[in-house]
């Protein structure tokens, strides 16, 4: 009999996705059907999941759920088993998951995650019709809280997992909001809830998890640091026996360049002359000069931890080494900003599109030559693993997932085959305008840089050694709790 799996988040690709966390919730489920892990996954009802849900049965009803009426609904969509938190006091909104469509905080997001995570817990104390979970995997701070209600609640016995998507984002609250949760007393101090004097999400699932896992290995190790801990550090390295990092996967169904309905002409590592048809399809969609130089890409939140503030100051040396740039991306006004203005005054060299389009995603990794990730930490990636998969190279900085999966263009790595990328180090003005160079020749030997792409294309990036690495975890905490 599978095991069964009830898996909380607050995105789910196809239904609902700002990030990284969406993809993985919604292809790993797949993943782990194949090593006998039937998932079920309980997201909120934003206006989005509503929408695709067709025929759903009301499985659960609340009266007053954090002071709103709430069902929860069962539905299978897009071949995801789901449970759905119907609560449009809270989800039946206008904007993202998070905030309105300024781009401003909801203000209660405090409360709409913990009805979330509270309901979690009693679905795994009570069930649902005669289902039961035997573990709880829950991701990121906005369904941390769900492992706090499990280990002061009824559902204690249950072994639970919180995965930490990106440490910086943590759900920090005013200790005011304590009284509201519905938390014994018990649960106010620093093995517990308490963070700093107010409440930290995030914080109350790692001390509460009976394993805490990360999206990469490197993002494991440097989380226990001082640098990357962004303050957790001290109770990570406190539970570091606790720590696995599981390196994210992509869909290898939808991305595949064999095969891939958004982009104009299907290719492969054996025939390469196919991206030719993207490219120019790419260079007309970002209005760049249709010649020879090699186009570079960009797909990312336009931000500080992203090192985008730093590719800012590269364009004009991009520009200058013949290069290309097509980017899409949106966030910080003022680099949004920067980058429009570099693309008005390099025309037909730079291409922007703010905002993001997923079809055109998959246009940019089948055109262009080259993806740009200067981070300045990362817990995984997956542009990366997108470019890996369809021969778009990663230029990347020697940080978390990026470390792990781009094995860099030295000599000895270019002469045996194996080179996948370009790999930097620091996440530094200097750095990456040498990785930008090195890339730039790399690409004029034509036979070296066919390599490359061949040897990415091969690069395993489909989830199956990870959710097996999740099953076998799964397992031992199972054995564990008998």
């Amino acid at each position: 009999m599978a095991m069964q799996l009830l898996s909380v988040a607050s995105e789910i690709y196809p239904l609902i996705k700002t990030g990284g966390l969406a993809d993985v919730t919604g292809a790993l489920p797949g993943a782990l059907a194949g090593e006998g892990v039937a998932t079920r996954t309980l997201v909120p009802g934003y206006p989005a999941v509503i929408a695709r849900m067709g025929k759903a049965k009301v499985v659960r009803r609340y009266v007053a759920l954090f002071g709103v009426a709430a069902t929860v609904l069962a539905a299978r969509v897009d071949g995801l088993d789901l449970l759905v938190l119907d609560a449009p006091d809270f989800f039946a909104r206008e904007g993202g998951p998070y905030g309105d469509q300024a781009g401003n905080d909801w203000g209660d997001n405090w409360r709409r995650f913990a009805a979330l995570s509270r309901v979690g817990a009693d679905i795994a104390a009570d069930g649902i019709n005669g289902w039961r979970p035997d573990i709880v995997h829950v991701h990121d701070w906005q369904a941390a809280l769900t492992a706090a209600y499990m280990r002061f609640g009824p559902a204690h016995a249950v072994p639970k997992i919180v995965t930490i998507h990106n440490l910086a984002f943590q759900g920090r609250y005013g200790a005011d909001v304590f009284g509201q949760l519905g938390l014994p007393p018990e649960a106010w101090g620093m093995d517990g809830v308490e963070y700093y004097g107010g409440v930290g999400y995030l914080k109350a699932g790692l001390v509460s998890a009976d394993a805490i896992t990360t999206v990469s290995p490197t993002y494991a190790e440097e989380i226990r640091s001082p640098v990357h801990g962004m303050g957790l550090d001290g109770l990570i390295n406190g539970r570091v026996e606790r720590l696995h990092g599981i390196l994210n996967g992509v869909d290898t169904a939808i991305w595949n360049p064999a095969d891939d309905v958004l982009i104009p002409k299907a290719f492969s590592g054996r025939a390469l002359a196919g991206r030719g048809a993207n490219r120019r399809a790419l260079e007309r969609q970002f209005g760049l000069d249709a010649d020879g130089a090699p186009i570079f890409i960009i797909v990312s939140r336009l931000t500080w931890q992203k090192g985008m503030d730093l590719m800012v100051d590269a364009l004009d040396h991009l520009v200058g080494l013949g290069a290309k740039l097509a980017l899409l991306g949106s966030g910080d006004h003022p680099l949004e900003g920067a980058f429009l203005g570099a693309a008005d005054r390099h025309r037909g060299r730079i291409g922007v599109r703010i905002g993001y389009d997923e079809p055109l995603s998959h246009l940019m990794q089948a055109g262009g030559d080259a993806i740009l990730i200067p981070s300045r930490f990362e817990p995984c990636g997956l542009t990366q693993l997108y470019g890996l998969r369809y021969g778009c190279l990663p230029v990347v900085a020697r940080v978390g997932g990026l470390a792990d999966t781009v094995i860099d263009a030295n000599a000895a790595a270019v002469a045996a085959g194996a080179a996948t990328g370009v790999v930097f180090a620091p996440s530094d003005p200097l750095a990456l305008h040498g990785a930008i160079a090195r890339t730039v020749g790399l690409h004029r030997d034509r036979p070296v840089w066919q390599a490359m792409q061949r040897a990415a294309m091969r690069t395993d990036v489909s989830w199956g050694q990870s959710a097996a690495r999740y099953a076998a975890l799964y397992r031992s905490l199972l054995t564990e709790a008998a």
